[in-house]
């Protein structure tokens, strides 16, 4: 088996979830996130695009059904030994053969949780699956338990993490050993992609943000390359992953002199990070950290430029993002613990000016405060 964790490992997150299912009261739990699967059984797969799911009983006992396109996928990458492959054909039903499956491990008049928000889950195969288990079991939705016993990583998921901020900072070293006046943003993203790989990382779970000019100020991706003006402003987001576990930065880069609104905006870029650093502390909250990126971004007369989240948890993702649930907003109760993996992102998006000024960095977060994962300290970066 291909497995990136001891296999104490994986008996360790599984007891995790069997307590929390005991304290629900639950009998089963039907995963459908991939994040969850990878999690508890090393189970990596892009096929969560079609029907799955991973059945756990408050037993232990787990069971897969999927497509046979992923039956080698399972066997070779995770822990779990009971796999069941539903059929392909035009009246498919995979909902029904999971009802049948949940009736042979005696599951009927139950409590069964289901994860249902999630992208491994569809509201058409939602449908088809809340049709099977009306009259079959009293459904629960877990959404979220599981994300939650992800939030707090061990040691060897920190040790991912890091290995994960090396690559994001080669990437980095590699975009700027090219980014001046007529770079092709191809090349950019090659560069950087291109370290990530040779490091011995992964696609990351979605694609990089990569924007020049006017382009600079937008927080996706889109298609489309230039090459970069005598005096320009590309902005980078991007995430070193490494066995899936990602560690994202986020730069706004200056080519030739730049302007004086630039200078503003990364001394207040600066400020907030350095603001929502004081606030990452055990005990605190999500909540509190965004309090502290907006008080600072607004004193300095940019409420109508910033963003409405300035961050989130990172961990072990699939497509279609690398962004975990738990968020900095207003009022996010999220208590901070010890050893979460936050990314912070100061994002300033001037559209009177046209004027982009960005900066993130991925901590871990300790007893003693955040540290940084990164090599690069956080400084206005000119070419």
């Amino acid at each position: 088996m291909a497995l990136h964790f001891d296999i104490t490992e994986y008996e360790a997150r599984r007891e995790k979830l069997l307590a929390e299912m005991t304290a629900r009261k639950l009998d089963a739990v039907l995963l459908f996130a991939q994040e969850s699967m990878y999690w508890l059984t090393g189970y990596d797969t892009f096929g969560y695009c079609f029907f799955q799911s991973l059945v756990l009983t408050k037993s232990g006992e787990m069971v897969l059904l999927t497509r046979s396109a992923d039956l080698r996928q399972a066997q070779h990458t995770s822990t779990i030994a009971n796999i069941k492959i539903w059929t392909d054909r035009a009246d498919a039903n995979p909902a029904l053969e999971l009802r049948r499956l949940l009736a042979d491990l005696d599951l009927l008049g139950t409590r069964i949780g289901v994860e249902y928000a999630t992208h491994g889950l569809t509201a058409a195969n939602g449908r088809l699956l809340d049709e099977q288990l009306a009259t079959f079991c009293n459904v629960i939705d877990i959404s979220g338990l599981v994300d939650g016993l992800r939030l707090v990583k061990s040691d060897a998921e920190i040790e991912r993490t890091v290995m994960a901020a090396k690559l994001a900072d080669d990437a980095l070293d590699a975009a700027l050993a090219i980014t001046k006046a007529k770079a092709d943003e191809g090349d950019i993203l090659a560069a950087m992609q291109g370290a990530i790989f040779a490091g011995g990382g992964d696609y990351p779970a979605n694609e990089f943000i990569i924007g020049s000019a006017e382009d600079a100020l937008l927080c996706r991706y889109k298609a489309g390359r230039r090459k970069l003006s005598k005096n320009d402003q590309l902005t980078l987001e991007w995430a070193g992953a490494y066995h899936h576990y990602h560690a994202a930065m986020m730069r706004t880069i200056i080519i030739g002199k730049p302007t004086k609104r630039h200078e503003h905006l990364f001394e207040a870029c600066a400020a907030a990070l350095a603001a929502c650093e004081g606030e990452m502390q055990v005990g605190r909250t999500f909540g509190d950290v965004y309090e502290a990126h907006a008080r600072a971004l607004d004193v300095m007369d940019l409420a109508r430029h910033r963003l409405n989240a300035c961050g989130y948890s990172l961990g072990a993702r699939f497509s279609p993002s690398w962004m975990e649930r738990q968020m900095f907003y207003a009022n996010n109760p999220e208590v901070i613990g010890p050893n979460m993996v936050l990314f912070a992102h100061m994002i300033i998006m001037d559209s009177e000016s046209q004027t982009a000024m960005t900066l993130g960095q991925t901590y871990v977060t300790t007893v003693d405060g955040p540290r940084r994962l990164s090599r690069h300290a956080p400084s206005l970066i000119t070419r």
